[in-house]
């Protein structure tokens, strides 16, 4: 198992690519913190990976609150004893609008997709420095290389998340913690039902050449060898997961 010893952070963990990450890391054998808001869907995923012979313990936590985006670091090296990885999944995609803007959910889309993670990754680095080097792992989008007319707003949270990346791999790498992310397309989660939702969103399926959704299971095929110091000479790459044409996908970089 390419991840046995290793301690790991998974947020939006109950249902999703979230829950899809935390049962693979589980099964390639680290020990996992499922992060949620939702309480019933956290104990559902730790029931599920402690079925089937993992490690995980559930933290029910509102990461809109900055002690809560902190205290799941610290919650998990009090359990396990360290921290290794954290996959930074948590976002929100924010308003449609721009024209008449929801200031407040403009807020939320911020928080969720930029402040809770500069926070957690804040808390995260020294616990991995305390290791000898670690590995953070950020979902940006698809959006976060070639915007979207659809969600300017979430654009501009994940080419945030995509600049902070690379910016951040530069800064730790002499002290051996890596940084990545994936850029998921269109990918069937309740996240997506809400984007098609909104009053101005349209469907958003054909904006990949099969015309149809990826599977949240199928996604994190993309963001799982982020992790494992197998592929420790991965520095940063920023990953688009879904599948773009090809001149989309070559506009991700590698550092």
């Amino acid at each position: 198992m390419r991840m046995a010893g290793k301690i790991g952070i998974v947020t939006a963990a109950a249902s999703g690519m979230g829950r899809a990450g935390a049962l693979r890391f589980a099964r390639e054998g680290a020990q996992v913190a499922v992060v949620d808001v939702d309480a019933d869907g956290v104990k559902r995923v730790v029931g599920e990976i402690t079925a089937a012979g993992g490690a995980a313990h559930g933290v029910v936590a509102d990461l809109t609150r900055d002690e809560d985006s902190r205290r799941i670091v610290w919650d998990t090296v009090s359990r396990f004893k360290g921290l290794d990885f954290v996959w930074n999944h948590v976002g929100h995609p924010g308003p449609a609008a721009v024209e008449g803007i929801d200031l407040g959910a403009f807020d939320l889309a911020v928080d969720l997709n930029l402040r809770t993670v500069l926070i957690t990754t804040e808390a995260a680095i020294p616990e991995m420095r305390a290791r000898g080097g670690g590995s953070l792992l950020f979902t940006a989008s698809t959006s976060g290389l070639v915007g979207s007319g659809f969600s300017p707003v979430y654009s501009m949270c994940k080419f945030g998340v995509v600049g902070f990346v690379k910016s951040l791999a530069l800064r730790l790498a002499k002290e051996n913690i890596r940084v990545n992310a994936v850029c998921p397309g269109p990918i069937d989660t309740p996240m997506l039902r809400v984007f098609v939702s909104r009053p101005d969103q349209k469907s958003t399926a054909g904006a990949t050449p099969r015309k149809r959704a990826a599977t949240a299971s199928r996604s994190t095929e993309s963001g799982s060898p982020c992790i494992p110091t197998s592929v420790a000479y991965v520095q940063s790459t920023v990953n688009a997961a879904s599948r773009l044409p090809w001149h989309w996908g070559r506009s991700a970089g590698t550092l």
